[in-house]
């Protein structure tokens, strides 16, 4: 793929896309752990070190839910800075309740799945916004905070975001406070350039943030940050949204199955049955023979 054009960037300047988790299936399983209140103070503290470090620094929230996902904050709009924090709490308040009253199913078993590739998109249609502003304006990277486990339908999404996000040159970080990894932003963070981060004290949240995150792109070339190991490199099957090792592809259009199927459900394209060698079979090659 050939990167998009080059633009006059400014060394130290960042804009910051926060994506926040707001699930609220996945923050009452740990709410003993870290509740979302303690959460979003940790966040809070790290975005006012972000705007401290430079004047001309910008961050983007974007509210990532169980069932929708949406812009909450952006410092370049918000004309009081004193009211910067109560703005943003205030939004993201009226955000979850929301997001509440579309899911009133109780059937949810676990934490559930958050709309990670809603998110992405979203920030990667602001950060085009920005590329379309003019010649000269900040580095953008994205930051995922986020703690749901991987969704197997949105991984098709997820996949033509990361590689959108490569094309653009945006790096995508990812702090994980669920139990498990995150295959999808393990994937992100290593095709994208960024930097992926689990940390195995929630209490010190502000601490890994400020010391991993708070980097700009400019300065990260100086400092030895985290380096991604054991990357899951694994796909989902188009049919049951299952991770696999091994499957089917369409060769028309790149569609992965579990198993045989007649025909693909993405692009209709007809598979034919698995033939077969048989060993006793002879060869088949034919002989030229050359007259001298």
């Amino acid at each position: 793929m050939t990167p998009v054009a080059s633009k006059i960037y400014t060394d130290d300047v960042s804009l910051l896309m926060v994506l926040i988790d707001t699930n609220p299936f996945f923050w009452n399983s740990i709410n003993s752990t870290l509740s979302f209140s303690k959460f979003l103070s940790n966040v809070l503290a790290f975005l006012n070190s972000i705007l401290l470090l430079n004047q001309l620094n910008q961050i983007v929230v974007i509210a990532t839910g169980y069932n929708s996902c949406d812009y909450i904050f952006d410092s370049a709009a918000s004309q009081n800075h004193n009211q910067r924090a109560e703005n943003l709490l205030q939004k993201l308040e009226d955000f979850v309740h929301k997001d509440e009253s579309l899911c009133r199913d109780d059937s949810v078993d676990g934490p559930g799945f958050s709309l990670l590739s809603g998110s992405l998109s979203m920030a990667l249609c602001y950060i085009q916004k920005v590329f379309r502003s003019g010649p000269l304006h900040p580095r953008p990277r994205i930051l995922c905070l986020h703690g749901s486990p991987d969704g197997p339908g949105q991984y098709v999404a997820i996949m033509n975001a990361i590689f959108s996000a490569q094309r653009s040159m945006v790096p995508i970080d990812s702090c994980i406070m669920g139990a498990q990894h995150s295959a999808f932003l393990q994937q992100a963070s290593y095709i994208t350039g960024g930097v992926y981060l689990k940390p195995q004290h929630l209490d010190g949240l502000f601490q890994y943030l400020s010391t991993v995150f708070a980097t700009d792109l400019h300065s990260r070339s100086f400092l030895q940050l985290p380096k991604p190991v054991g990357v899951d490199f694994r796909a989902s099957c188009f049919c049951h949204k299952n991770t696999i090792d091994m499957g089917y592809i369409c060769s028309v259009c790149l569609s992965i199955f579990c198993k045989h199927h007649k025909k693909c459900s993405t692009c209709g394209s007809d598979f034919g049955q698995a033939q077969t060698q048989d060993s006793s079979t002879p060869d088949r090659k034919r002989k030229i023979s050359v007259d001298k």
